[in-house]
């Protein structure tokens, strides 16, 4: 298999270089029906690395009953020790996630909340703002041991049960999870319903409330074929950090309307050919897509990954 690479036409307007946070292992595995071994986890995540990606979300210390596709995370992160100058943050949902991080000699965290209250009752059995009381002493506590927090927001731009979700609703959460101490905040598109100008019209309205764009990153989801177009409207706002996941893996188990993550392989060529570096060797990434969903037994939804594994 031999990558093809688009031709480079710079744009001015855009960032000259961008971190990919990827998050197949985690984000992306989480929604697989059967338990991936904890070996292949690993290996996944050292091909990734190997790839070029410098900041992969390795896993989450959740309660196995509700996540047991990732309830092998004390086996896994040890496994990951020998990945140097590669940050590896795992998803917290409270106190007891923190102190399993901490055990672990965890550095970056992640904590996950809902812009809106059906979400945050599914996800969370809390309101929104009893959620962000209970992450109010885990962030607090995680910055006191030096620890990089990344706070999730979802349901920025759509929720299944309630709709369209005004944006100053979603301001609003984004500035306390800002003030409760995160280091940066990634607006989630969990349904993959946004387009481009609602997702500018966001950037600009947090911008106005005093959230500087270098806080924020996104992350879409592919639903209705806009997560690419979404991505390079908030680029032409000067975000420089994009969620995706390898061969496109992933959703929410919680939100049954949610399908895939923007896939890494479609992100690369698009930047690629945009002349935005990544740091990303697209050849290997996309024969890293193409060995897990021979794990998986089934192929990979991105389609620069079915394009390129095609090539002669």
């Amino acid at each position: 298999m031999t990558a093809g690479l688009p031709m480079a036409v710079p744009e001015q307007e855009l960032p000259p270089r961008i971190r990919i946070h990827e998050v197949g292992a985690r984000d992306g595995l989480q929604n697989e029906k059967t338990v991936v071994p904890t070996e292949v986890k690993s290996e996944f995540i050292h091909r990734l690395a190997h790839a070029g990606l410098t900041t992969i979300e390795a896993t989450s210390l959740v309660r196995p009953d509700r996540v047991p596709q990732l309830a092998d995370a004390e086996r896994l992160f040890p496994l990951l020790g020998d990945l140097k100058g590669v940050a590896l943050p795992v998803l917290v949902p409270n106190a007891r996630g923190l102190e399993r991080a901490m055990a672990l000699g965890v550095r970056r965290i992640a904590v996950f909340a809902s812009a809106t209250e059906s979400f945050a009752k599914a996800n969370l059995n809390r309101t929104v703002d009893e959620s962000l009381a209970m992450f109010a002493p885990v962030v607090a506590r995680a910055r006191e041991d030096r620890m990089h927090v990344r706070g999730y927001l979802s349901m920025c731009f759509g929720d299944p049960w309630e709709g369209p979700v005004p944006i100053h609703q979603v301001v609003r959460i984004a500035k306390a999870l800002l003030d409760l101490g995160c280091d940066e905040l990634s607006l989630g598109d969990t349904i993959g319903v946004a387009t481009p100008g609602h997702v500018q019209t966001l950037l600009s309205e947090l911008n106005e409330e005093g959230v500087p764009t270098n806080a924020l990153g996104v992350h879409f989801h592919d639903t209705y074929g806009q997560a690419l177009a979404n991505t390079l409207a908030a680029l032409q706002h000067g975000v420089t950090t994009v969620d995706s996941s390898a061969g496109g893996l992933g959703g929410c188990p919680f939100a049954r309307s949610a399908t895939g993550n923007l896939a890494t392989e479609d992100l690369v060529w698009m930047l690629d050919g945009l002349g935005v570096e990544t740091g990303v060797d697209l050849g290997r990434l996309t024969a890293t897509s193409v060995w897990l969903a021979d794990q998986l037994g089934r192929p990979s939804p991105s389609r620069t990954v079915t394009a390129l594994s095609h090539k002669e």
